[in-house]
């Protein structure tokens, strides 16, 4: 268990029952702002789909605080190429009533060890734009600016620009790799 301030804070694996309160959390992201860029929230039997992926071979976590769900961080396939298996795509996301209490931090500092103990090398986050809290929030968990794809995506009418960064995960890509990334 973690403390963030007065708040303690419980760090779980997520399980299909979560589904709802986390739709719960990203649907409003979905209808109200360009931060993600699906035009229409997923269902919930899609949420749960995606929570069901992300548990058979990378991460999805939950944060637990003051007794509700606060947010949840997850990892998953940057790209379905084999050569990219060693990578994950990672997203975090807080709950409006539990901003600027650590959540997000606390939630990517154990998904980030925890997808390097599986195997993956490198991390990567994209984040449309602007967002300055997700920026910050990238770069306190150790992720570094590597680019920007300019108007990518268009969303309310407007051109929307996405920046890219990078996480390390491990100092060494030769050791500790599972056998089922072997191919």
């Amino acid at each position: 268990m973690a403390s963030t301030g007065s708040t303690d804070l419980i760090i779980r694996p997520a399980a299909l029952d979560d589904a709802e309160p986390l739709l719960a959390i990203y649907r409003p992201i979905v209808l109200q702002t360009a931060i993600s860029f699906e035009l229409e929230p997923p269902t919930l039997e899609q949420f749960q789909q995606r929570i069901e992926t992300a548990l058979t071979g990378w991460e999805w976590l939950v944060a637990e605080a003051d007794g509700r769900i606060a947010g949840y961080a997850y990892g998953t396939s940057h790209r379905p190429r084999g050569a990219y298996r060693y990578a994950v795509e990672t997203s975090a996301y807080v709950h409006p009533d539990f901003y600027r209490r650590g959540i997000g931090l606390a939630l990517y500092q154990k998904l980030l060890p925890n997808l390097a103990k599986k195997g993956y090398c490198n991390a990567y986050a994209a984040i449309a734009l602007p967002n300055e809290a997700s920026i910050a929030l990238h770069r306190r968990a150790g992720f570094e600016y590597i680019g920007t794809f300019p108007s990518v995506g268009r969303k309310f009418g407007r051109w929307h620009d996405v920046s890219w960064w990078h996480c390390r995960l491990r100092a060494d890509y030769t050791t500790f790799l599972p056998a089922v990334f072997e191919m």
